[in-house]
């Protein structure tokens, strides 16, 4: 990644700045005016300087719909340090970005594949698209009790048996920072003639650390989404877009990026991307490998920690802590949902206290101060970014001995065996005993096109009395956003019994009409048992 004068510009910031020192009288929107009507308040939250470039679509700031001056020059720039074939900013989320990805490269009806932990983003761009998935379930964890990434074996299974399928939506990292195979799924997927398209939300980081794996385009994407602010400095709703191959038509695309966003995108969050780029061109490497500096160095201490255990390379070398699916037997190359690692994502299991995530996220929000990035029934996950420093690791880390000491389970196995093969087990971790059920999520069988089912007659009725319905809502837990259920699955008792079992320990639903979940949307006359 060579560095080069023309880095050191933000093109949109300046223009922005130009245009706001040129003293044209404003007759045009925003209706604040370059801050002259905006309230008080608002004129703290953004500063002065800041509503004074609160402008868009003016000549001089271009259009981010038919980019021909600062966002042309400032996404070509963003495609030369990403090493992408193209980037494209977006600014309603990876979410957007992830629909335009979709909507971009598939066709109603094509067949795609999807790995069951995907995030709901990529449910709304299927339906949006028209297309149909093929879940595919991911390797799971049985100490952490999260789900990985695809095996290649599965990826080579699921080739083998729906070989129609346009292409596969990779997670890549997963929320927790699990990295599969990426480089010879994407083999395989061209291999027979299908696309690889990568939800990278959390790894647009990847690129400037040493010890990190690889981003998604370096390793055969064809197109990757990228969360730009989530461990980046721009603002929250910024990502980019990345196409990296010309199996794409990159020109369908953009028309998908412009028809899934506003014709009036805010100028702030344009020139948030184009700085955050500029920042990691002048000191991206230095502050990425930092943060993985610092997040190591918590791994190490909190593994040292009674009761406490933060997972490591042991998860995929030798699988003898962590279990991926085989309960503790090492596992062939191909069959691993993990061979790397964002170092950046600090994932702390509780398996060895008598406290469970969700409770832990609480005291440490209110009694502690501290706030985590999200929890699940037996972990808690800490994101190490570029603007951590010595002082918040030391804290943190106070924090979790303090919450370990008060809450240790007291038949917490407590060996003082040195093998970081066996760091899980010695910190009370048990494979067996604490399997989360998050993990065995109950497989939903697809009745219906998701398209069809979301344009489907719907009615209410009772969570319980839907089994044998066709669901015509997403439901998921939040975080991390992984759909139970899908609009065009089957209800099953099963999975009430799951959502049952996990709102009794206290996680967020997210999409459904009806937050308690009490009543669920299902397709009117599409009901096994309607």
């Amino acid at each position: 990644m060579k560095k080069n004068n023309r880095q050191f510009t933000a093109p949109i910031s300046k223009a922005m700045e130009a245009y706001a020192g040129d003293g044209a009288l404003a007759f045009h929107t925003p209706g604040h005016k370059q801050g002259l009507g905006a309230h008080p308040l608002l004129k703290e939250l953004i500063t002065e300087a800041g509503l004074r470039q609160e402008v868009s679509l003016m000549e001089e700031l271009d259009d981010l719909h038919e980019p021909a001056g600062c966002i042309k020059e400032a996404q070509e720039l963003a495609a030369e340090l990403w090493g992408a074939r193209e980037s494209l900013f977006v600014i309603n989320g990876t979410t957007g970005a992830i629909q335009a990805m979709l909507v971009g490269t598939l066709s109603p009806g094509d067949r795609v594949l999807v790995p069951r932990n995907a995030h709901r983003s990529i449910m709304g761009g299927i339906i949006l698209a028209g297309a149909v998935p093929i879940y595919i379930q991911p390797e799971i964890d049985t100490c952490l009790g999260i789900a990985m990434g695809l095996s290649v074996a599965t990826v080579k299974q699921a080739i083998k048996e729906h070989p129609e399928a346009k292409a596969l939506v990779a997670v890549y990292p997963t929320y927790y920072g699990f990295c599969c195979d990426l480089q010879r799924i994407g083999e395989l997927l061209h291999e027979a003639n299908m696309l690889l398209l990568v939800d990278e939300a959390h790894g647009a980081h990847l690129r400037f650390g040493k010890d990190l794996p690889k981003q998604a385009i370096e390793l055969g994407a064809d197109v990757a989404a990228q969360s730009t602010h989530k461990l980046l400095g721009s603002m929250t709703q910024t990502s980019m877009l990345h196409i990296g191959s010309n199996r794409v038509e990159a020109e369908r695309i953009r028309q998908a990026a412009s028809l899934l966003q506003s014709t009036s995108p805010n100028q702030l969050l344009l020139a948030s991307l184009d700085i955050a780029r500029l920042q990691m061109a002048q000191e991206g490497a230095q502050r990425v490998n930092r943060a993985v500096e610092l997040a190591q160095w918590l791994r190490k201490k909190i593994n040292e920690t009674p009761g406490l255990y933060c997972p490591g390379k042991e998860i995929w070398a030798g699988q003898k802590a962590g279990s991926l699916v085989t309960g503790g037997q090492d596992l062939a190359d191909d069959k691993r949902g993990a061979i790397a690692l964002d170092w950046a994502k600090v994932t702390v299991n509780l398996a060895g206290l008598d406290i469970s995530g969700q409770e832990a996220e609480l005291l440490l929000r209110h009694q502690w101060k501290v706030q985590c990035e999200l929890s699940d029934p037996e972990n808690l996950l800490f994101i190490i970014s570029m603007a951590d420093t010595q002082r918040e690791a030391d804290r943190l880390l106070q924090v979790l001995q303090e919450l370990a000491a008060k809450h240790q389970r007291t038949m917490a196995t407590k060996t003082a065996n040195k093998d970081d093969s066996d760091i899980a087990e010695k910190q009370g971790c048990k494979k067996a005993d604490n399997l989360c059920h998050m993990a065995e999520m109950p497989v939903a069988v697809q009745r219906m096109n998701p398209r069809e089912a979301f344009f489907a007659p719907i009615r209410t009725v009772a969570l319980e009395k839907a089994i044998g319905c066709i669901c015509g809502e997403t439901i998921a837990f939040y975080p991390p956003g992984i759909p139970v259920l899908c609009p065009g699955e089957e209800i099953t008792e099963a999975l009430v019994e799951y959502i049952r079992f996990y709102q009794a320990k206290g996680m967020r639903l997210s999409g459904a009409a009806d937050s308690r979940l009490e009543t669920i949307r299902v397709c009117q006359k599409a009901g096994i048992q309607d």
